[in-house]
C-alpha cells in the first residue's frame, strides 16, 4: 500500500518512525530533542515543530504518503480570534492548576456529577482545569482566548498548514475534561464554567478519518493522545491491560464502554480504535523501588532486585504499603507509607527489598482489581517501562496480577500507533480498507510470563497485602465497589 510515518512529540523530544503501511515494519527512524529543558511547565508550541524538523532531516520522509500525529497529553494551547498564541502554553506537568480543579469539582455540584458528565473527575493536568486556573489567574489573558487545542491538535493543524477547520480525535478530547467518552460529545457548558466564556473548540475526527492533506498531497490522520496512540502501537485489545511502571504508576484496559466512576478513581478515556481505554492511577510505582534502595544504601535497581530474589514470597511476613506520596488509587491524599510485619526473623535486607516489589505490584494489582470489578475483562497484562525488565518483577507479576504477562521489548509504540493510524486513514482514502478495522499489523515483540505453580502463592501475597492495607486504612479501598 505504501510508506508511512508517526511522529510522537513527547515532554522532552520528537521521535519518527517510517513503516511499511502492510506490515507495520519499521524502515527508518529520527530523533531530536525539544529545544527546551524537558521539565518546563510552559512552551512556545514552535519548539515542537522546530524538534519535528530536526527529527525528520537528512530524507526521513521522503516518499512518505501519510503521517499521525501523537503527541504529550493534557497540554492547553490557546488562541485567539486570529488564530494566535495569547501565552505560552501549559503543558501537562503543571500543577498550578490544583486549587482550580478543586474548585470546579464544587462548581458543578462533586466528583459524581463530574464522573457521570464528562467520565472523570477533574485534575490539574487537564485542558479543563488549567482554564479555570487562567481565568482566576491571568484574567485580561483569558479573556482573549477564542479556541482552545491540545498539542497534537496543534501540530496537525499546523503541518496542514492552519486550515480553517481544526480537529482532534477521540482519544485527546476525552482527555479534556469537557469532552465525553459516553456520549461522544463536548459539554461546552463545562468550558464556560471553567473559562467564563464559550470558545471554538475542534471538531472531533472518527478513528481512520483524515484531518486533511497538504499541499503537497501529504495525507494526515486524525492524530491521537501519546497513551492512546501505544496502546494501538502495542496492539492492545479486549482482554489487555497495560500496567506503567514509572515513578508513578497507571492500569489502562480496552473495554467497550465508557466508564462512569463516581468515587473518580477511574478516568474514562477513550482509544484510537472507537473502543475506550478506562485508566486507573496510582501516585506510587518506581518511586517506592527507589526510597528501598536509597534506604538499604543500594545505588541501582537491579541491584535492588538481586537482593529481593534472595528472599520468598510474602516477604517472611513483611509488607510495605508504598503510599510514600499519599495515594490516588485508593483515595489516601495525606497518608505515608507503612512497613509491617516487622519481626526479628523479617529484619533483614532482603526481605525488605521483596517487601518493595510485592507493595508496588500488589497496589497496582488493587488498582487493577477496580477494573475488574466493573465487569472489564483481563487475560494478559503487559508492564512497560524500565522496572518490568527487572527480574524480582517478571518473578512476582503473574502470580500476583493472576494473568500472563506480557513485556514487550523497548520500542518507540507512541509513533508506531501514529504511524498505525496514518495507514488505517491512507488505507481508508485508497478503499483498500474498512474504516471499521484498522491494518492487522504484527504485534509487539515481547517475553511472556505465566502464573503457572505460583498463582496459589501469589494470592496468598495478595490476601497479606490486602489484610493490613485493611487494617491500616480500614474502609478506604474497596475494589469490588
Amino acid at each position: 500500500m505504501g510508506i508511512v510515518a508517526g511522529l510522537d512529540s513527547s515532554s522532552a523530544f520528537t521521535r519518527i518512525v517510517v513503516c511499511d503501511a502492510d506490515t507495520g515494519a519499521v524502515l527508518r527512524q529520527g530523533y531530536a530533542p525539544h529545544p527546551a529543558e524537558a521539565k518546563a511547565t510552559e512552551i512556545d508550541p514552535q519548539a515542537w515543530l522546530l524538534s519535528l524538523g530536526d527529527a525528520a532531516a537528512g530524507g526521513l520522509l521522503e516518499g512518505v504518503q501519510a503521517i499521525g500525529v501523537s503527541a504529550q497529553q493534557h497540554g492547553l494551547v490557546p488562541l485567539d480570534a486570529q488564530g494566535n498564541l495569547v501565552r505560552l502554553a501549559l503543558l501537562g506537568n503543571d500543577k498550578r492548576a490544583q486549587v482550580a480543579a478543586a474548585d470546579l469539582i464544587d462548581a458543578l455540584g462533586g466528583r459524581q456529577a463530574w464522573a457521570e458528565a464528562v467520565g472523570s473527575v477533574p485534575q490539574a493536568a487537564q485542558p479543563v482545569s488549567k482554564l479555570r486556573w487562567m481565568a482566576r489567574s491571568e484574567p485580561d489573558t483569558a479573556r482573549r482566548v477564542a479556541a482552545v487545542l491540545q498539542p497534537h491538535d496543534w501540530l496537525v493543524w499546523q503541518l496542514l498548514g492552519r486550515p480553517g477547520r481544526r480537529t482532534t480525535d477521540r482519544g485527546g478530547a476525552s482527555g479534556t475534561g469537557f469532552w465525553s467518552a459516553g456520549t461522544g460529545s463536548y459539554r461546552p457548558d463545562l468550558v464556560e464554567l471553567a473559562l467564563g466564556h464559550q470558545v471554538a473548540l475542534p471538531e472531533v475526527l472518527g478513528p481512520a478519518e483524515a484531518a486533511g492533506t497538504t499541499p503537497e498531497g501529504l495525507l494526515i490522520s486524525a492524530g491521537t493522545g501519546e497513551t492512546m496512540a501505544a496502546a494501538f502501537g502495542l496492539g492492545v485489545g479486549i482482554g489487555d491491560a497495560v500496567v506503567s511502571l514509572g515513578a508513578s504508576g497507571s492500569v489502562m484496559t480496552v473495554h467497550q464502554e465508557a466508564l462512569a466512576d463516581p468515587s473518580g478513581m477511574i478516568t474514562s478515556f477513550a482509544d484510537a480504535t472507537g473502543m475506550h481505554l478506562p485508566v486507573v492511577h496510582t501516585l506510587n510505582a518506581v518511586r517506592a523501588l527507589r526510597g528501598t534502595a536509597e534506604l538499604l544504601g543500594i545505588g541501582e535497581l537491579r541491584e535492588l532486585s538481586a537482593l529481593a530474589m534472595k528472599s520468598t514470597p510474602g516477604s517472611s511476613g513483611l509488607v510495605l504499603l508504598p503510599y510514600l506520596e499519599g495515594e490516588r488509587t485508593p483515595q489516601l491524599p495525606h497518608t505515608a507509607g507503612t512497613l509491617s510485619g516487622l519481626r526479628r526473623e523479617s529484619m533483614k535486607p532482603e526481605h525488605l527489598a521483596r517487601a518493595a516489589f510485592e507493595g508496588m505490584l500488589c497496589s497496582l494489582a488493587d488498582a487493577l482489581d477496580v477494573l475488574r470489578g466493573r465487569g472489564v475483562e483481563v487475560r494478559r497484562v503487559f508492564l512497560l517501562g524500565a522496572a518490568a525488565e527487572l527480574p524480582a518483577v517478571q518473578a512476582a507479576a503473574p502470580a500476583i496480577f493472576g494473568a500472563q504477562i506480557v513485556v514487550p521489548q523497548p520500542a518507540d509504540y507512541a509513533a508506531i500507533g501514529a504511524a498505525r493510524q496514518a495507514a488505517w486513514a491512507l488505507g481508508v482514502s485508497q478503499g483498500t480498507l474498512s474504516p471499521a478495522a484498522p491494518p492487522a499489523w504484527q504485534g509487539a515483540a515481547a517475553q511472556v510470563f505465566e502464573p503457572g505453580d505460583e498463582l496459589a502463592v501469589g494470592q496468598a501475597v495478595r490476601r497479606q497485602y490486602g489484610a493490613t492495607r485493611d487494617q491500616i486504612h480500614p474502609g478506604a479501598f474497596n475494589p469490588t465497589s
